[in-house]
């Protein structure tokens, strides 16, 4: 199964995009802390709407202990590559990862990543918002993954 992972996520209504599109696919949602605001469940409760209740979310306390417990190959949406995502060979198991909204992730984790994606960008446009990026490169994930008759 395909999963999704949001690394230190600054803006708490993108937690609870993501909380939304991954309980309407049925693909686990993994949160590397820490998080650019105060982790308040209520209100992430309030922005992931009925949401909230339907989906597994995986918190994890560092990048550390999520590689730790990551057990498909970590696919990283970045600016930073050449490598269209529809034209990537995802398999099953794989965890897309999406960067902080202020900053990606840092150039140590960048360069440690084997795999990455980017969505081609035209004119001088620079980045889509990280949750529909993430949706844009997770259905094709599932596409050519789980949807495939």
């Amino acid at each position: 199964m395909i999963e999704l992972a949001m690394y230190q996520p600054d803006i708490p209504q993108n937690v609870g995009a993501a909380i939304r599109l991954c309980a309407c696919l049925g693909i686990p949602l993994n949160i590397i802390e820490p998080c650019g605001f105060p982790w308040d469940e209520r209100k992430i409760k309030t922005s992931a709407m009925d949401y909230y209740n339907l989906l597994d979310i995986k918190r994890h306390s560092s990048w550390d202990t999520f590689s730790g417990a990551a057990d498909g190959r970590v696919v990283l949406l970045t600016t930073k590559t050449d490598t269209p995502y529809t034209d990537f060979s995802f398999q099953k198991g794989d965890i897309l990862l999406l960067g902080r909204e202020s900053a990606g992730v840092p150039i140590d984790i960048h360069q440690g990543i084997k795999h990455k994606v980017t969505i081609p960008m035209a004119g001088d446009a620079r980045s889509i918002n990280v949750i529909n990026a993430g949706a844009m490169v997770l259905s094709e994930a599932l596409r050519q993954t789980q949807w495939k008759q």
